[in-house]
Formats: C-alpha cells, sequence, structure tokens
C-alpha cells in the first residue's frame, strides 16, 4: 500500500495547473487585429469565416482565427469568453483540434436574437447542439476534460459551478492543439474577448491502473 501511495503521489507531483501564456502561443488564421495583456486576449474577429464540415450545410469552411498550443496526454482546460456579439452564428469558443477533420468548439454562439452555449463536434462531418439561454450573459466559462478518449464539456457562469453541456469522442494517445477560437460566418467582424485560460495535465489513467494492480 505505501509502494502504491508513493508512485500514485510521484505520478501526479509532475502535473499541475499552468496559466498559459498567451504571448507564446501560435496563430492558425491570425487575425488583422489582435491585443494580448496579461491574461487577456482580445480578438477583432474577421468577418465570413468559421469552421464546419460538410453536413447539413453541404459545405466546408477552415478559416477562422484560432490561438493555441499543443499538448499530448489528458488535461483539464478552461477559459473565460465573452463577446459583443452582433449577428447571427457569431461565436466564440474553447477549441481543441486535430487536424481539419478532427476538432471540437464550445462557447456562445449568437443565434435569431438569443446566447446559445454552443458545441460543434467534428470527425470529418460537423454536428452541432445547443442550450438556449433564456437572457444574455457577460460572460461563461467553459472547461474541457480528457480523459482516455473522451472529452467532457462544462459551462459555468460563476467558475464554480459547472454542468456538463456534451460528451463526445476524441482519439487518445494523440497530442492536441488547445486554444482560443471565434467565428463570424455571416457578418463584418466583433470583438471577443478570452481571460484565464489555464491548462492542467492530468495523470495518465492507465498508468494509475496498472500501479494499483501492480503495487505490493
Amino acid at each position: 500500500m505505501k509502494k502504491l501511495l508513493f508512485f500514485a503521489l510521484l505520478a501526479m507531483s509532475s502535473f499541475g495547473v499552468q496559466a498559459q501564456s498567451l504571448d507564446k502561443m501560435t496563430w492558425f488564421n491570425e487575425p488583422g487585429s489582435y491585443t494580448i495583456q496579461g491574461k487577456t486576449l482580445v480578438m477583432d474577429v474577421p468577418g465570413h469565416c468559421d469552421y464546419w464540415r460538410i453536413s447539413h450545410y453541404g459545405f466546408t469552411v477552415d478559416d477562422a482565427p484560432f490561438y493555441y498550443s499543443t499538448y499530448g496526454g489528458e488535461f483539464e482546460t478552461k477559459v473565460k469568453i465573452s463577446g459583443d456579439y452582433k449577428v447571427r452564428f457569431d461565436q466564440a469558443c474553447l477549441m481543441i483540434r486535430i487536424d481539419k477533420e478532427n476538432y471540437l468548439k464550445a462557447g456562445i454562439e449568437y443565434v435569431d436574437g438569443k446566447y446559445n452555449l454552443s458545441c460543434v463536434v467534428t470527425h470529418h462531418t460537423s454536428d452541432w447542439s445547443v442550450i438556449s439561454l433564456d437572457k444574455p450573459v457577460e460572460y461563461v466559462w467553459i472547461k474541457a476534460v480528457r480523459r482516455l478518449d473522451a472529452i467532457e464539456i462544462f459551462y459555468s457562469f460563476d467558475d464554480k459551478n459547472y454542468i456538463m453541456m456534451r460528451n463526445c469522442w476524441m482519439e487518445d494517445n494523440t497530442p492536441v492543439q488547445i486554444g482560443l477560437a471565434a467565428a463570424c460566418p455571416d457578418g463584418e467582424g466583433f470583438k471577443a474577448k478570452f481571460e484565464d485560460f489555464q491548462v492542467k495535465h492530468l495523470p495518465d489513467q492507465r498508468r494509475l491502473e496498472w500501479l494499483k494492480l501492480h503495487a505490493e
């Protein structure tokens, strides 16, 4: 038992919260204008850009701004999101991406005059799920937890009480890009704000199970 506890603590000791340094991340489809101040990114989202593949609409687009770092293994990530949404489908999201055919984005999306908690999951083709809100919100926290081949996605309005909005498959043992995305498919652009982006590595579940089974 003591040996098991030692190895478990050793495994966990190398994992911790990382307040991601925003000035050391990478742009995919860099916008024409943005500012970074401390832990806050404000993005001028360009017009007529989005992430979507094939289903329902019959087209594929992969041209919206995405600011990311690459991580492997299992993790928990979260960010505070807000925006001055203007027209249909304006959106600001936490995004997790393997490549152009495998990604998810979750956040606020403005549809038909309402704020929606929106999640798009893409594995070759995209799907879209929404939770319509009764009234506009100033901001939302989005959190995602990757365990093995699944990612659970949560939302919160106070960074304390989190509610799960989606559970989806994502290939495990594969590095992913984690970061901040926004899109404006129909309009001419808007401002999106991202605050306190964090990534926390989690100890590998398979390894912990192996340690448990093989402890003396």
